[in-house]
């Protein structure tokens, strides 16, 4: 697969989203272990968690330890594998997701997330969701102090506007290296952060990049260019969207949720579609 670079790290262009593997309607683990192992045999090196997928109160980091799991069990070489989690989103076991970007909770969570992973440094690790409680630079503040303090390896933070990317990379000496943002046909109010991340060489991942796990499956239906497009090159609709996205930006790098071996080999060859500038046009204007 062709690569792409977080930090000074080369990853693959496509990385594996590990949401649906733990939250409601989650497969059985011997499913989710299959496609992490599929992710990787195709060429998979960023997986993307965080301690907040899981789906009972009790169950904190479900992801992380599973993701975690899979990656020790998985025959192959994975020393280029780059594991990024988050901090600062909670799910309390009734459905809900709420925030706590304090800067006592994050130096807290990032603890338990290295537990989980087993690892002495997170590869990266991204602040979740801004905390309107928290100021926020208070909060990139402790993302600052864990990559000092050796905890982390990459910085990275999640659902930022414009303002927030350069203040958290003032915040972060220049080293802010990723920006999770939610991106998709439906939802394409993060272009701005797109073009932002481009411009300052920042590693853009698209959270949802299918628009969501509910809504994936009906891409095609949904938008019919993108089901035109897909039928000129006979592939599926979903990896028509993911090399729309690619050919976008050279720093974008899309993160599917998946938990089916099928679903993320489909997205992975999305690697390799070219797209004329025509077709690129008119999936922009869709």
């Amino acid at each position: 697969m062709q690569t792409r670079t977080v930090g000074d790290v080369q990853v693959g262009a496509i990385g594996l989203g590990g949401m649906p593997m733990s939250i409601e309607g989650r497969p059985d683990e011997q499913r989710s272990v299959a496609t992490v192992h599929a992710a990787l045999e195709a060429g998979v090196t960023l997986i993307d968690t965080a301690d907040a997928y899981h789906r009972d109160a009790d169950e904190v980091g479900h992801n992380e330890s599973l993701i975690a799991r899979a990656v020790a069990e998985y025959g192959g070489d994975t020393s280029d594998v780059l594991i990024a989690t988050k901090g600062g989103h909670l799910r309390p076991g009734d459905g809900s997701w709420t925030l706590n970007g304090s800067p006592e909770y994050l130096k807290k969570a990032c603890d338990a997330s290295l537990e989980r992973l087993g690892v002495e440094a997170i590869g990266l690790y991204q602040f979740h969701r801004p905390d309107p409680r928290v100021p926020y630079e208070e909060s990139v503040g402790a993302i600052r102090d864990l990559l000092d303090a050796g905890k982390i390896r990459f910085a990275g933070i999640s659902n930022a506007s414009p303002d927030r990317i350069r203040l958290a990379n003032e915040i972060l000496g220049g080293r802010l290296v990723s920006v999770q943002n939610q991106f998709s046909p439906s939802f394409r109010a993060s272009e701005p952060e797109l073009e932002l991340c481009a411009e300052l060489g920042i590693a853009f991942l698209p959270w949802s990049p299918l628009g969501g796990i509910s809504n994936a499956g009906e891409l095609g239906s949904r938008y019919a260019a993108f089901a035109d497009v897909a039928r000129t090159h006979g592939v599926s609709p979903q990896q028509v969207c993911l090399a729309w996205m690619l050919a976008k930006a050279p720093v974008v790098i899309p993160i599917p949720g998946s938990s089916r071996p099928e679903t993320i080999r489909d997205s992975v060859a999305a690697a390799e579609l070219k797209l004329s500038a025509e077709e690129q046009a008119r999936l922009d204007a869709a």
